[in-house]
């Protein structure tokens, strides 16, 4: 597999980068909308997802619903990690400055990130994750210590069991993550005007500059 993504950057005035992962069925328009209202100063760089599932474009291959294709997610999730630093380096972005917004399939994929590949990403504002998989003990323990993660589910969502997230903000809130959870009352696996409301306040300050010295 190369490395190589068909994608969207738009360059930004600050010195942060929003990784934009879209849905099953999205592309690398889909959330650049979104992303620059979020964040109007960062860049944006947006990846479409290479696997495709009766015609949708996804980021890994999974065997039926909430069954993912772990080795086809590894190699997946290697791949974009590649394709991430590579961008910052092409585009002169500081790499300790990219911030993942991901939509469920999207989502997983930036949780894989942060599993596989602590970081690569200073921040993941995950919609709708599951748990992609247990992280690995033979790979030594895991540090996200200065990564934040949001983690936003929704209350009746029928794909993405509150259990799932449930332990994917556990495994890394004790790999030292400064993780925000937010349940979403009565939604499903859809967003809603409250689950954007959260990432703003989240996102907003991650990406606030720092207060001057006194």
């Amino acid at each position: 597999m190369s490395d190589d993504f068909i994608h969207v950057f738009e360059p930004g005035a600050s010195d942060w980068t929003l990784l934009l992962l879209h849905g099953t069925g999205g592309d690398e328009h889909d959330l650049l909308g979104l992303g620059r209202q979020l964040a109007p100063g960062a860049a944006l760089l947006s990846p479409r997802g290479k696997v495709l599932e009766n015609g949708m474009p996804r980021y890994f291959r999974r065997l039926a619903v909430g069954q993912l294709d772990i080795p086809d997610l590894l190699a997946r999730t290697d791949e974009l990690a590649a394709f991430v630093a590579a961008s910052a380096a092409a585009h002169d972005r500081d790499p300790r400055r990219v911030v993942a917004l991901g939509l469920s399939n999207g989502a997983n994929i930036a949780a894989s990130l942060l599993l596989r590949h602590p970081g690569t990403l200073r921040g993941a504002g995950l919609l709708r994750p599951m748990l992609p998989y247990e992280p690995d003990p033979a790979n030594g323990a895991l540090d996200l210590r200065g990564t934040d993660v949001l983690i936003d589910a929704g209350e009746r969502d029928p794909y993405s069991p509150r259990e799932q997230s449930d332990r994917l903000g556990q495994i890394l809130r004790e790999a030292g993550a400064a993780v925000t959870e937010h349940v979403e009352p009565g939604a499903g696996h859809g967003l809603t005007q409250g689950d954007l409301a959260q990432v703003v306040r989240w996102l907003g300050g991650l990406l606030a500059p720092a207060a001057p010295a006194a």
